[in-house]
């Protein structure tokens, strides 16, 4: 018997995606292909006789910051110390930077025990999506029309490291809508939803407040005609969390933001829905 980790195929990315999907964590059917040009030797796959049994991604963004996600060993073999293994070997090529994931709450304590402190909990909120017009002053746009340098700038301010190759993906791939809030010339918000197995994915949702978020998921959910939609709502965000409660959502999901030293200043009272569980 012979366990050996290395860099994910494409086609393995795409299996890595599969695996959430069963894990209950519904990616967009999509997400993928954005994923594997985020860090394409970000992806790493334990193999067992040459079979592919266990995974994690460890992007790195900048300098010195990394996300941690897709942490998975197949349920026939756990227990048997392969997870572990690969769960060293993802933190080996993260050394020397501050690294972020979203946990689990069944494995929020292994997590303390490997240096990672909780910041906020993000709970997913899922349900029908309101009819709401953009606000006095402010217009929906594609956000695919938006000069690329202003909509990274936007995104980083919320997610705090660049990522220009995932964000340009994001936004273009097939199954998905991107829309941008505009007041004048400024970006007032921007979000996405992606079409997903069970209720379509928001992610990211950054605006400036609950009318604008609204707006920008009225006009998603109206041109992918999603009758329902999910969003993982940062805790830290107290507006966010009563935006949601206020649609009426569902809870139906629970994970832990945690980080192995200081985080990233971020903007997180415009911080309305995380962009991705698995790469953050």
């Amino acid at each position: 018997m012979t366990f050996e980790i290395g860099t994910a195929s494409a086609a393995e990315v795409t299996m890595m995606a599969e695996w959430a999907v069963a894990e209950g964590w519904n990616p967009g059917v999509t997400d993928a292909q954005a994923f594997a040009v985020a860090d394409p030797r970000g992806f790493l796959i334990g193999r067992l006789d040459g079979e592919p049994v266990t995974s994690i991604s460890v992007i790195r963004y900048g300098e010195d910051f990394g996300f941690l996600g897709m942490y998975i060993a197949r349920p026939d073999v756990r227990g048997r110390g392969f997870g572990l293994q690969t769960w060293q070997a993802g933190m080996e090529r993260m050394a020397g930077r501050v690294v972020a994931l979203d946990g689990v709450v069944a494995q929020q304590d292994n997590y303390r025990r490997s240096g990672f402190h909780p910041a906020w909990t993000n709970t997913r909120y899922e349900g029908a999506p309101r009819p709401a017009p953009a606000p006095a002053g402010v217009r929906i746009v594609d956000a695919r029309g938006i000069p690329f340098d202003r909509l990274a700038a936007y995104d980083r301010r919320f997610f705090g490291a660049p990522r220009d190759a995932f964000l340009a993906a994001w936004v273009s791939l097939p199954a998905r809508s991107a829309r941008v809030a505009l007041r004048g010339e400024d970006i007032v918000g921007f979000a996405v939803l992606r079409d997903a197995a069970a209720a379509s994915r928001l992610g990211p949702v950054f605006a400036d407040d609950e009318a604008i978020a609204s707006a920008l998921v009225s006009a998603l959910a109206e041109d992918r005609g999603a009758p329902s939609v999910a969003v993982d709502v940062p805790g830290v965000n107290s507006r966010a969390v009563s935006w949601a409660q206020a649609h009426k959502w569902t809870r139906s999901f629970e994970t832990a933001r945690m980080y192995t030293g200081e985080p990233p200043r971020i903007d997180t009272d415009g911080l309305f829905g995380i962009t991705s569980l698995e790469l953050g």
